[in-house]
């Protein structure tokens, strides 16, 4: 869909009255059903030594899981790598992991989840050659990790590191400190987890002989706590380390074990006082380790070598910025120990290629726009495959471009999202597909040539399914701002829309830093139930303010110290210039959204209570002093050095200001945001005594799912948008 640089159209057909008759409603319950479910590919992942990708599998009749391996070429299925019915103690697979030889799986089963992404599961072992199955622990562990022989697996447990032996099943712990709520080994803490979006902080070198691990020490970081009610007479209490804006964050420090002397060897890395390791990494070189090292203030980003003999590390490569600096994860070892990274220090995301001193070799890619993704670099042709924005920034489209930065090709060729998984000879690539038309789709294409070789799975179904819903389209479209910004936004109107007619507007978004809801391609949860307020008489806009991402450096950090300033005015000024169209009806204009998103509603009321009437905050941040660390000081730094930014955009300070409908919603369990923020700001509209509702989960945490929940949550949400909009 070609957007269009003008604010609002009005004139759509009018649908005739049959059709409408015909026009099957969509329910709050259909949405969480799996009525919408599409098709797709579970847990696929590229072998490294053959021509084949895994998926994993599910037999409905037989209750049972398999793991089976495809050939790029062909698609054919080639084995089943391992089956869970010859093995009754594996009821369920929740994640499998393929080793770098393909001769070994470690299968996870009994998940455990703890925070976003960190789990337990007791692991398994399986040789695909004996086809013989291995216990790892009778404990339930987390990330294991083998080495490149598949001789001995790393991993965690209750804070500390073992290592098993595959061979003699023998388990070493390599460390014996590690203690609950003070010192953890090997995985990261609560807000590295959160922010830096890792969790297993150890590594194996080439050659299985050196496992770097890092350190955290939460002995002075305070502690947050969160009653679970259950069932029970008395409530739990789950008491945990959350380093809040300016309070004490883990002390972190790098060590080296030594498997054959099995002893460990302490890096000094003579950082600051307050510093960030958010990744490490092994390259090439059995003898050298790669860390990456962030001030406090994460304006200053290190790229060190460590020399795992000695301890002592160089300095290969120094990044500043203003504002912030990005953590990258699209490091790549080249066989001469070069090294693919990519940096937006020039404006824009880009790729560069260094020498393994950190001098600058060459700058792949170059241009007005993002690469938003890295997917490898074949040594034979000397070429890098990537996604990027190149095509307009709501769209991704992939890429290959020579090491030298010649020799551009796209090789997607359907407009709206596309998302690669390439063959290990990268001759072929899984591509897939999906836009705001077109459910998901997975082809295969040729890479040379970009043409389509093969369809793999599609979701004709649900589309002919969809049909009889007769949806709405989302109307994409630029809105500029007041100080010209160009703002990617979408409309989704009535199927029988009038431009005679007025329709109440609810605004949907989340505007955090870097983020990006108005995207082509299929859609989410939120857009069918936007499609079923449509069907209600509704016209639902979603618009990227300024702070979103994908668009430059520039227009991403010019909220820097003062998140919800340029946020909040961006939407008002849309919800204002949508209040001056004539099929808008102007006093009856809401806004919602979730997590930063609920922060930006909450404002967007307070701050413009004669332009917006209703509001919905799910798990809202309402002040940023009741935030953590690593995200809040990245782009406020602390509140002891900006405490104006910290509170002149803080919902409780705008309060007093509430006027229309507000509808505020939280978990109790919520360990991201914690529901503090909610009772702080209903303590402050109570004290006004203001007019408002709240809704409260016990026991949910920031998703606020499970079982009925989600359902009954839209519920809700549905019947007040009907009521106070």
């Amino acid at each position: 869909m070609k957007m269009k640089n003008i604010f609002l159209l009005a004139g759509l057909a009018f649908t005739s009255v049959s059709t409408l008759q015909a026009q099957q409603k969509i329910e709050v319950s259909t949405i969480w059903d799996g009525t919408f479910r599409t098709n797709q590919l579970n847990a696929l992942n590229t072998l490294h030594t053959k021509n084949q990708y895994s998926v994993l599998d599910f037999n409905q009749q037989k209750r049972t899981f398999t793991i089976d391996a495809y050939d790029f070429t062909s698609l054919e299925k080639v084995q089943t790598l391992f089956n869970s019915e010859h093995f009754p103690e594996i009821i369920q697979i929740s994640d499998y992991q393929i080793n770098k030889t393909d001769d070994k799986i470690l299968i996870a089963t009994n998940y455990n989840a703890i925070y976003r992404h960190s789990f337990t599961s007791i692991y398994y072992l399986y040789d695909i050659k004996s086809k013989t199955l291995t216990k790892i622990s009778d404990n339930a562990i987390q990330e294991p990790l083998l080495n490149k022989e598949g001789s001995k697996i790393a991993y965690a447990f209750e804070n500390n590191l073992y290592v098993f032996d595959v061979q003699s099943k023998k388990t070493t712990q390599i460390t014996n400190d590690g203690k609950k709520n003070s010192i953890i080994n090997g995985i990261t803490d609560w807000v590295y987890e959160e922010e830096f979006a890792f969790v297993r902080a150890f590594d194996w070198n080439a050659n299985g002989t050196q496992l770097a691990f890092i350190k955290f020490n939460e002995t002075d970081v305070p502690v947050f706590s969160m009653d679970v009610y259950g069932n029970k007479l008395y409530p739990q209490q789950q008491v945990f380390k959350y380093p809040k804006a300016g309070e004490n964050n883990a002390k972190v420090s790098l060590h080296l074990y030594d498997v054959s002397k099995s002893t460990t060897k302490n890096v000094s890395l003579d950082a600051n006082k307050d510093y960030y390791i958010p990744r490490i990494k092994f390259t090439n070189n059995a003898n050298v380790l790669s860390v990456q090292t962030l001030n406090r203030h994460q304006n200053q980003l290190n790229l060190l070598f460590v020399d795992a003999s000695t301890g002592k590390y160089t300095t290969i490569l120094k990044e500043t910025d203003k504002a912030y600096v990005d953590v990258t994860d699209n490091l790549t070892f080249l066989d001469d120990n070069s090294f693919i990274w990519t940096s937006e220090k020039d404006g824009y995301n880009h790729i560069y290629h260094y020498n393994n001193d950190g001098s600058l070799k060459n700058k792949v890619t170059s241009g007005n726009w993002e690469v938003t993704n890295y997917y490898g670099y074949n040594k034979t042709n000397e070429t890098i495959y990537y996604q990027s924005v190149e095509k307009g920034s709501t769209k991704r489209d992939v890429y290959s471009i020579r090491l030298n930065g010649k020799d551009k090709k796209q090789l997607s060729s359907v407009s709206g999202t596309n998302n690669a998984t390439f063959s290990p000879d990268f001759k072929y690539f899984i591509n897939n597909h999906s836009s705001a038309t077109k459910a998901p789709s997975y082809t295969l294409i040729e890479t040379a040539s970009g043409k389509k070789a093969k369809e793999i799975l599609n979701n004709n179904d649900l589309e002919n399914k969809l049909k009889k819903y007769d949806l709405p389209t989302k109307e994409f479209r630029i809105f500029k701002n007041e100080v010209g910004n160009n703002l990617n936004g979408y409309i989704i109107k009535p199927k029988d829309f009038n431009p005679a007619k007025k329709y109440p507007v609810l605004m949907y978004q989340y505007s955090g830093p870097g983020s990006q809801q108005v995207t082509d391609k299929w859609f989410d949860s939120n857009d069918y139930w936007h499609f079923l307020l449509a069907q209600k008489g509704y016209i639902v806009v979603c618009v990227d303010g300024r702070g979103t991402g994908f668009k430059g450096a520039d227009f991403k950090k010019v909220t820097q110290k003062e998140l919800g300033k340029f946020e909040v005015q961006d939407q008002i000024f849309v919800a204002k210039q949508l209040a001056k169209e004539s099929y808008v009806h102007a006093e009856r204009i809401g806004i919602w959204g979730w997590s930063f998103g609920g922060f930006m509603s909450s404002n967007a009321l307070f701050q413009a209570n004669d332009v917006f009437k209703t509001a919905i905050a799910v798990a809202p941040v309402t002040s940023w002093r009741f935030y953590d660390t690593v995200y809040t000081e990245r782009f406020m730094t602390t509140p002891q050095e900006n405490a104006s930014g910290y509170d002149n955009n803080s919902p409780i300070t705008h309060a007093h200001k509430l006027k229309g409908n507000f509808l505020l919603i939280h978990g109790t369990a919520d360990d991201n945001v914690h529901v503090q923020n909610a009772m702080v700001l209903i303590n402050k509209l109570v004290s006004l005594n203001k007019d408002f509702d709240w809704l409260i989960y016990p026991d949910k945490n920031h998703g606020i799912y499970g079982g009925k929940t989600r359902e009954q949550l839209y519920t809700k949400m549905t019947n007040y948008i009907l009521e106070k909009l």
